[in-house]
């Protein structure tokens, strides 16, 4: 029996929104990092650009005692990994995003950062340098919390996730294997949720050779690579099975030369998207078994599925099962989504590494020029992947 005047312990629900009230109060600070990040804009093709944002991202990291490493690459920026030590000697997890965006240098002249109703406006500040931010607070809380982390942590930001992250994928999925799972600071999906599944996304090029005559002198001597490429748009569009969750779209078409020339080339890209790992094989057999219909025509197909699915596994609904658990203790209902587009993660959990996705900013408008983010999601947010790094 507690004696008189004895304090009881404080009960966990205190203490989890205690810390909600913390990251309130740097709400502002928050926003004008996300901000700055945004300010420095990164395409994806610009390694110039992207190696600057490199260069600025780590000294914050730094400055919370992260051990930094740059990754050189070639033709893409330079990617980021940053190693924090941790109380515990136990796996580190891994956090996961990107800073290049799709927008060209020059935007931000069209496309300013602004605050409007709640809401920052501007090029990559959902898509994802709010998720980079979050990242940043939640390990500075952590450490104000306990003095130092409660376990390890790796970051690893990559500079070319919007292209395919062909310099940075065998490093993520390296990093992954050393993890004892895997938080990527994607947006959230809708209504705040996180994501538990993803589409595998491949792109295909298929290129027809024709013959080519003078569209009025000579034209049963012609042998038209775009009449050939449409009789085999038609049969592309049929691999389609939206019950199964598989897609296969026509995007961009390209051929000819002039309008009197029988045309002697033609090319379609193709976008495809799989729900499940075994789909690829079948998907990509239909494609590469495509044959001339004109006996004069040749097809070269190039591409391949790059991103394997991210299927919801036991592995995935233990980390959501834990962040529901963290969220609930501020009273949040924490969803999930399945969502057709891919992202880094699809490669950590197609190696089987337990994986969450969604855990970054919340708004709309990604690649858009309406992209936002919603201000007053942060501070829970940050508090989730907070606790995430504790309990994962």
């Amino acid at each position: 029996m507690m004696k008189s005047g004895a304090r009881s312990a404080p009960k966990i629900e205190s203490v989890w929104h205690d810390r909600l009230r913390d990251f309130v109060a740097k709400q502002d600070a928050m926003v004008q990092t996300i901000r700055e990040f945004a300010e420095i804009e990164s395409p994806s093709d610009d390694k110039v650009a992207c190696d600057l944002m490199a260069e600025f991202l780590a000294e914050p990291f730094a400055n919370q005692g992260g051990k930094i490493r740059i990754h050189p690459a070639v033709k893409f920026g330079n990617n980021l990994q940053i190693d924090f030590p941790g109380r515990d000697q136990v796996k580190p997890v891994l956090l996961l995003g990107h800073f290049d965006t799709v927008y060209p240098l020059g935007t931000l002249a069209t496309m300013p950062c602004h605050v409007t109703n709640g809401r920052l406006y501007g090029p990559g500040v959902l898509d994802m340098k709010s998720g980079i931010a979050i990242m940043l607070y939640a390990i500075q809380a952590l450490r104000a919390w306990y003095g130092d982390l409660p376990r390890p942590v790796t970051v690893f930001l990559v500079s070319d996730e919007e292209v395919g992250s062909y310099s940075s994928r065998e490093i993520t999925m390296a990093l992954a294997k050393e993890s004892a799972g895997v938080l990527v600071l994607e947006p959230a999906a809708g209504r705040g949720a996180v994501k538990t599944a993803r589409k595998g996304v491949g792109e295909y090029t298929l290129h027809v050779k024709g013959v080519a005559s003078h569209a009025g002198l000579d034209p049963g001597k012609g042998h038209s690579a775009i009449v050939e490429m449409a009789r085999h748009i038609t049969a592309i569009w049929k691999m389609n099975d939206p019950r199964q969750g598989v897609s296969a779209n026509p995007g961009i078409i390209r051929g000819g030369t002039r309008t009197n020339v029988v045309a002697a080339e033609a090319a379609v890209e193709i976008d495809v998207r799989i729900k499940k790992a075994q789909q690829a094989k079948v998907l990509d057999r239909k494609i590469r078994s495509l044959k001339p219909i004109d006996k004069y025509c040749k097809l070269i197909i190039e591409g391949a599925i790059n991103r394997l699915p991210m299927e919801r596994t036991p592995g995935v609904v233990a980390l959501y099962k834990k962040a529901k658990s963290v969220a609930a203790e501020i009273g949040w209902k924490l969803g999930e989504a399945a969502v057709g587009g891919g992202s880094d993660g699809n490669f950590t959990a197609g190696i089987g590494v337990p994986t969450l996705d969604g855990m970054g900013g919340y708004g709309d408008g990604a690649h858009a020029v309406h992209e936002h983010i919603v201000i007053s999601e942060l501070p829970r947010r940050t508090l989730l992947l907070a606790g995430m790094i504790e309990s994962v």
